[in-house]
C-alpha cells in the first residue's frame, strides 16, 4: 500500500528507528534552470507552488511591478506573518465597505486563500535522533516545497544510525565493493565556512554517497585544523578589544588555554555548518590537528626526521612579519607587484608608506675625496650595511676595490668595498651596497666576502642597538628620515620611480622583512623527487592537468623549508637546548640540540653527546609551522604512528578532494611525508576544484567583505543583514563602504532562501573539471530550488496515484505489458544511470548534473507524467497498473539517482514510497544507486516515441505560429512503414501530447496527396506534420511578414558572404573562429530557405 514512510506506519504517526541494517555551467542547463526559474514553478502536471518563492515573477525579473497583498506577506520573515497578517486584516476592516453582495464575496475568497497561505513557523514535532514524523502530504507545511520542512530532522537521524560509519565483513576487512575514502581537509578552526568549502564538500559528498550507495565500504573523516597564526591572532584581537589585554599579560599557558576555549566554541559552529549542508561524515572518528593522538604523530614524525638529519638547525634570513612577530614560509608570503610609485598602508602606521621608488646616494671612500654612489628601494636598510660591491673588470672602481666606505650615520662603521661577478657593469650605477643581514641576495654576497652580518631591527619593526641615532624609531618612519639626513649631510643624489616586487604577509598584510633568525629547517630535495616519481608514473594521478603541470613545476624546483614559528599555539618543537655550565651558549648551533618523545628521551641523547658535561635542558619555545601538522592529516588521522585497523585497511586513502590554491601549501607535502613515513602514497587521486569569485569576478576574501556565508544561503537573509554582518569583522571602513555597494548590487533585495539541496546541486553543476574559475549567481541557485519544488511536485503526483492497497513489483524488470511510452522513459532511465555513473567516476560532475537534470526535468516531468495522465484516466485496468507501476520505477530510479546531490529532498520523498517485498532498506542513504539495465535499453521504443514526441511538438509549433486555440485540423503523413505504424498505433499519446486545441488527427500515408489548404512542419525525412490554416489566416498578411524576414536573411547572408571572402580576414582570423563564422552562414542559408517555402505554401494556398 502506498504510505509515507518506509516503517508503513499509519500517515501521521511517528515512524522510529526502523529495525534491522548537489565554473561555468553548459549554456544548455544554465538556460533551463534559468528558463524554469521565469515559468511555472511546478509544472503544468500539478498544483501548488514552491512556497515562499519570487523567482519567475516581475520583480525577480527586475521589472518594476507593484507588489500584490500576498507577495508582501511571503516576503516578511516566518515569525512575523502572522501579526502582519493580523494588522491587514485589521485595516481592511476599517475600510469602506463595497457596495455589492459579488464584490464582497470575491473580497471573502481572497481574504480566506490569503489566510490560509500564511503558515506559522514550522514547528518539528521528531525528537531528536528519531525517524522523522512524517505528516500527510496534504497538510499545509507540506503543501508545497519548503526546504526547512524537508531539511528538518533527518540529518540527526542518520548520525544515530550510524549510517555514515563505514561497515565491513565479518573478518575485519573492506566489502567486497571494494573501499572508498576521503579525509576533509581540515578548515580552519579560526571561524565561518565559506562558500569554498560549501564547494568542495558538495563534491566529496557527492562522491562519498554515491560509492556508500554501491555498496563500499565508505568513510568521509571529519576534522579541524588548529590553524596556528591565524588562530593566535584572532584570539589576540579578540583579547585585546575585551580586556585590552596582550597574551604576554596572560602568560603562555594561560592564554594557550583561552584559545583552547575559544577553539571549543567555534569548532562547534563549524560542525553545525557541515551537519546543516548534509556532509555524510563519520563523526565518530573526528580528528583535530592538537588532539593526543595527532600530537603524538607530530613528535614521532619530527624526532625520526631529525634524527636522520633531514630536520636541522640553521640561523638564515627568513621571511619576517612584523605584525605577527612569527617567520614565514615562502608559500605565506603574496607578492605585490608595483609599477612605479605607489603608496600602501601598513599595519601600525597611520598615513601610507611610499614603495616603488629607488634613492640614490654616495658614500664617502676612506682616506680619499672620492665618493661612490648606490641605490636602494629601502632606504631604512642602509643602516645594516656593511660593504659595497663593484665588478671586478670595471675600470670605473678597480682602484677603490680594498678601501673602506665611511658609514654617514654609524660612528665607527667602516664598509669594505669588494669585486664580484654578481654585480651587473651596466646596472644603476654598477656599484651595490651590501646589507648581509637584510636581503636574499646581500647575504650570499656577504658570505663569500666574510663581512659582517649586523641586523637592525627588532622583532616588531623598530630599529634596533645597532642602529645608532635611529634606535627607536619604526621602520617606515625612518625610511623619510634618512633621505632628510642624506640631504643634510650632501651624500643625496636622486629619487626615482621603480618598478618592484612587495612582499606581504598573506594573513596580516604587513610588509615582509628578511631577517637572520636561527630556525628548525627540513631539506625537500630528496623526498620532493620521491613525490615527483609517483606524480610522473600515474601512481598518483592530479585533476585538472593544469594542476598535475603545476605540482610537476614547483616539485622539480623546491627550496628546503622553514619549520619554526614564533607562537605560542601549536605544535612546540619537540627539541631541547643543552645549556653547559661555564660555556658561552650559541642557539644556532645544532650540536646542541637533541630531539625527544620525552624530555627524558632528549637527556639521555644530550648526556651519550656530552660525557662529563654538567648542563640543564631548555625545550624550544618555537612552534612549528600548522603545515608540518596538516602533512601528516591522511594517515595521523588513521592511527598513525600506531599500526590500527583503520592504517590496516582504509589507507591510503581514494581521492583528495581540495582548491588548487593550496596545491603546495598542503597536498605536495602530504605526498612528500606520506612517502617518507608509511611508504605508501597518501590517495592515488586529487581533485582541484575550482575558484568561487563574486559576480563581478573577483575571488571572495573576507579582507573585501564579499565572502558569502553558505547559511545565508540556505536560509535567505536580507540586504539590511548582509550590511550588519558586514560591520562585525575587523573589516576596514572604505572597504565596509565598497562591501556594502557590492551587496547592494549583487542582492538588492537580499538573498532568498535556497536550500541546502539546491545549492549543493548548483555548486556541483558549476564544476566543469577544467579548473574553470565560479562566478556566482545566486539567481542560478535559486532557480535549482525551482527544479527541487518540481521534483517535490511530481512526487506528489505519483504519491496521488499510488492507491492504497497498491504494492510494487518486486524488481524493476519488465513485464512484457509496457507501453511505448512505458519503455521509452525505462529505456531513458537506464541511459541516465549509464551515463551519470560514467560521468561521476570520470570526475566530470557538471555532465552528471546535466544528465539527471534531463531525465528528471525533459523526460520524467515533461513527457512521461503528461503522458501517464491520459493512460491513467482512460486506459484498460491492465494498461493503468502497468503505467503506475512504470511511474513508480521511474520515481524511485529518479529519487536514487539524485540523492548523492541532494540528501535531503530525496530523503524525504523516498520515505513516502512503499518499498519492494523484501526490500527492508532503512533509508535512501543505504538504498542501491541505480546502473545501466540492458533489459531496458530498448533503441527501437525511443525512436519511435522520439517520433511521437516530435510529432506532438510539430503540431504546437504550427498551432502557436498561426494563433490557433482551437478546432485544429492536423493532418499526419508518414513516409515510411515503420513511422507510419508508429504514429497509427500512438495516435492517443500524439493527441494526449498536442494539447486541446487540436479537434481532429488523421494518418496519411506516403501514397496519400498532401491536404489541401494546410501549412507543413517536416518532423523528419520519415514524417510531416500538416495544420489547415485556409479561410483562418490572413494568407496575404502572412506572405508579407515571410517576405520581410526572408529580405532581411538574405542581406545577412550577403554581410557574412563578405565577412567570409575578405582575404585580410582569412590571414588575421583564428580557423576556430573563421568555423564559427561558417556556421553562422550555413543557418542563415536554411532560414532562407524555411522562409522562402512558407512564402511558397501560402502562395500555393492561395491557388487551392
Amino acid at each position: 500500500m502506498a504510505t509515507n514512510a518506509a516503517s508503513y506506519n499509519p500517515i501521521g504517526e511517528e515512524t522510529g528507528p526502523v529495525s534491522g541494517k548537489p565554473p561555468a555551467l553548459s549554456n544548455e542547463t544554465k538556460d533551463a534552470v534559468k528558463s524554469a526559474a521565469s515559468s511555472s514553478p511546478t509544472g503544468s502536471h500539478v498544483p501548488g507552488q514552491d512556497a515562499g518563492s519570487k523567482v519567475g515573477t516581475a520583480e525577480a525579473a527586475g521589472e518594476k511591478k507593484v507588489k500584490s497583498e500576498k507577495e508582501l506577506e511571503r516576503e516578511r520573515k516566518k515569525a512575523e506573518k502572522q501579526a502582519k497578517f493580523d494588522q491587514k486584516k485589521a485595516a481592511q476592516a476599517n475600510a469602506v465597505p463595497a457596495t455589492t453582495s459579488k464584490s464582497k464575496e470575491k473580497k471573502a475568497k481572497a481574504e480566506k486563500k490569503a489566510e490560509e497561505e500564511v503558515l506559522p513557523p514550522y514547528v518539528e514535532e521528531t525528537p531528536a535522533g528519531e525517524k522523522k514524523i512524517l505528516k500527510p502530504i496534504d497538510d499545509p507545511q507540506y503543501k508545497a516545497y519548503n526546504p526547512t520542512v524537508v531539511e528538518s530532522a533527518w540529518y540527526a537521524w542518520w548520525e544515530k544510525e550510524g549510517f555514515f560509519i563505514p561497515k565491513f565483513k565479518e573478518d575485519g576487512k573492506v566489502k567486497d565493493e571494494g573501499s572508498f575514502v576521503i579525509v576533509e581537509p581540515p578548515p580552519n578552526v579560526t571561524g565561518n565556512l565559506h562558500m569554498g568549502h560549501a564547494l568542495g564538500n558538495a563534491l566529496i559528498d557527492l562522491m562519498i554517497r554515491y560509492n556508500r550507495m554501491h555498496g563500499k565500504t565508505t568513510l568521509w573523516l571529519p576534522g579541524c585544523d588548529h590553524a596556528g597564526i591565524s588562530t593566535q591572532s584572532v584570539v589576540e584581537n579578540m583579547l585585546w578589544r575585551r580586556e585590552e589585554k596582550t597574551r604576554h599579560d596572560l602568560g603562555r599557558t594561560k592564554f594557550v588555554d583561552t584559545v583552547w576555549e575559544w577553539k571549543h566554541e567555534y569548532h562547534q559552529k563549524i560542525n553545525n555548518v557541515f551537519r546543516r549542508t548534509g556532509c555524510s561524515f563519520d563523526w565518530t572518528r573526528e580528528a583535530f590537528t592538537m588532539d593526543k593522538n595527532f600530537s603524538a604523530a607530530v613528535t614521532e614524525t619530527f624526532v625520526r626526521l631529525h634524527d636522520e638529519g633531514i630536520i636541522y638547525r640553521a640561523n638564515r634570513l627568513v621571511n619576517w612579519c612584523t605584525k605577527l612577530n612569527t617567520a614565514l614560509s615562502n608559500l605565506e608570503v603574496d607578492n605585490k607587484e608595483l609599477a612605479g610609485r605607489t603608496l600602501l598602508d601598513v599595519p601600525g602606521y597611520d598615513k601610507k608608506v611610499e614603495f616603488g621608488i629607488i634613492v640614490h646616494f654616495k658614500y664617502e671612500i676612506e682616506g680619499t675625496d672620492e665618493k661612490i654612489e648606490v641605490a636602494t628601494t629601502r632606504p631604512e636598510t642602509m643602516l645594516g650595511d656593511t660593504g659595497v660591491a663593484v665588478h671586478p673588470d670595471d675600470e670605473r672602481y678597480k682602484h677603490l676595490v680594498g678601501k673602506n666606505a665611511i658609514h654617514p650615520f654609524i660612528p665607527g662603521r667602516l664598509m669594505p668595498i669588494v669585486a664580484d661577478t654578481y654585480v651587473e657593469k651596466e646596472f644603476g650605477t654598477g656599484a651595490v651596497k651590501i646589507t648581509p643581514a637584510h636581503d636574499p641576495n646581500d647575504f650570499a654576497l656577504g658570505q663569500r666576502h666574510n663581512l659582517e652580518f649586523i641586523n637592525i631591527l627588532t622583532d616588531d619593526g623598530k630599529m634596533n642597538e645597532n642602529t645608532g641615532p635611529y634606535v627607536g624609531q619604526k621602520r617606515f618612519d625612518v625610511r623619510y628620515t634618512i633621505q632628510e639626513d642624506l640631504k643634510k649631510a650632501g651624500l643625496y643624489v636622486d629619487k626615482k620611480d621603480n618598478a618592484m616586487t612587495v612582499p606581504l604577509c598573506s594573513k596580516s598584510k604587513d610588509v615582509i622583512e628578511p631577517i637572520m633568525k636561527p630556525q628548525w629547517w627540513m631539506k625537500m630535495k630528496d623526498m620532493a623527487a620521491a613525490a615527483l616519481d609517483v606524480v610522473k608514473s600515474g601512481e598518483i594521478k592530479i585533476l585538472p592537468e593544469t594542476a598535475e603541470r603545476s605540482y610537476i613545476r614547483w616539485m622539480e624546483d623546491v627550496n628546503d623549508w622553514c619549520l619554526s614559528r614564533q607562537l605560542w599555539w601549536g605544535h612546540q618543537a619537540p627539541m631541547y637546548f643543552a645549556q653547559i655550565y661555564g660555556e658561552e651558549h650559541d642557539q644556532a648551533d645544532g650540536k646542541l640540540w637533541f630531539a625527544g618523545r620525552t624530555q627524558e628521551e632528549a637527556e639521555a641523547k644530550a648526556k651519550k653527546a656530552l660525557p662529563g658535561k654538567n648542563f640543564t635542558l631548555k625545550r624550544d619555545e618555537d612552534v612549528l609551522d600548522t603545515w608540518f601538522s596538516s602533512g601528516l592529516w591522511p594517515f595521523a588521522t588513521m592511527g598513525w604512528p600506531n599500526q590500527t585497523h583503520d592504517l590496516e585497511t582504509l589507507f591510503p586513502t581514494s581521492v583528495l578532494e581540495t582548491g588548487w590554491d593550496i596545491l603546495f601549501f598542503w597536498i605536495a607535502r602530504m605526498v612528500m611525508f606520506s612517502l617518507k613515513l608509511t611508504g605508501k602514497v597518501p590517495f592515488t587521486e586529487v581533485y582541484c576544484h575550482s575558484l568561487i569569485r563574486d559576480s563581478e569576478g573577483r575571488k571572495m576574501s573576507k579582507s573585501l567583505g564579499n565572502v558569502i556565508d553558505p547559511i545565508d544561503v540556505i536560509e535567505g537573509i536580507t540586504l539590511s543583514d548582509l550590511h550588519e554582518k558586514l560591520k562585525v569583522g575587523n573589516l576596514n571602513p572604505i572597504e565596509v563602504e565598497r562591501a556594502t555597494k557590492y551587496q547592494k548590487n549583487a542582492f538588492p533585495e537580499g538573498i532568498p532562501q535556497c536550500g541546502t539541496d539546491a545549492l549543493r546541486f548548483a555548486l556541483v553543476s558549476y564544476t566543469t573539471g577544467g579548473g574553470d574559475d565560479i562566478a556566482f549567481d545566486i539567481k542560478v541557485i535559486h532557480g535549482y530550488r525551482k527544479f527541487c519544488n518540481k521534483i517535490y511536485q511530481a512526487t506528489k503526483y505519483v504519491l496521488g496515484k499510488l492507491d492504497k492497497d497498491f504494492f510494487p513489483q518486486k524488481t524493476a524488470k519488465l513485464t512484457g505489458k509496457e507501453s511505448l511510452a512505458e519503455r521509452w522513459i525505462l529505456h531513458k532511465m537506464t541511459m541516465a544511470a549509464r551515463d551519470i555513473n560514467k560521468a561521476i567516476n570520470d570526475r566530470e560532475f557538471m555532465r552528471s548534473t546535466t544528465f539527471i537534470y534531463q531525465y528528471w526535468y525533459n523526460q520524467l516531468c515533461d513527457v512521461y507524467i503528461e503522458n501517464s495522465k491520459a493512460i491513467i484516466q482512460d486506459g484498460t485496468p491492465e494498461e493503468k497498473q502497468s503505467a503506475v507501476e512504470t511511474l513508480y520505477t521511474a520515481l524511485e530510479g529518479a529519487l536514487t539517482m539524485i540523492h548523492p546531490y541532494m540528501p535531503f529532498l530525496t530523503e524525504e520523498l523516498w520515505q513516502r514510497l512503499p518499498r519492494r517485498p523484501d526490500d527492508q532498506t532503512p533509508s535512501i542513504v543505504l538504498a542501491k544507486y541505480p546502473v545501466y539495465d540492458a533489459s531496458l535499453d530498448d533503441p527501437a521504443s525511443e525512436e519511435a516515441y522520439e517520433l511521437v514526441l516530435g510529432i506532438s511538438k510539430g503540431i504546437r509549433s504550427l498551432m502557436a505560429e498561426y494563433s490557433l486555440k482551437d478546432e485544429g485540423q492536423v493532418f499526419i503523413q508518414t513516409y515510411d512503414s515503420t513511422s507510419h505504424s508508429t504514429a497509427t498505433e500512438q495516435i492517443q499519446a500524439i493527441k494526449s501530447l498536442s494539447g486541446k486545441g487540436v479537434s481532429s488527427l488523421s494518418i496519411l500515408s506516403s501514397a496519400d496527396s498532401r491536404p489541401p489548404g494546410c501549412v507543413v512542419f517536416s518532423i523528419s525525412s520519415a514524417c510531416a506534420v500538416f495544420l489547415h490554416v485556409k479561410g483562418r489566416v490572413d494568407m496575404d498578411a502572412e506572405i508579407q511578414k515571410a517576405s520581410k524576414k526572408l529580405e532581411k536573411t538574405k542581406q545577412g547572408i550577403e554581410r557574412q558572404k563578405k565577412i567570409l571572402g575578405d582575404e585580410a580576414y582569412k590571414e588575421k582570423v583564428s580557423k576556430e573562429l573563421q568555423e564559427v563564422e561558417i556556421n553562422k552562414l550555413k543557418d542563415l542559408e536554411t532560414e532562407r530557405d524555411a522562409f522562402a517555402e512558407t512564402i511558397k505554401q501560402f502562395e500555393q494556398l492561395k491557388l487551392e
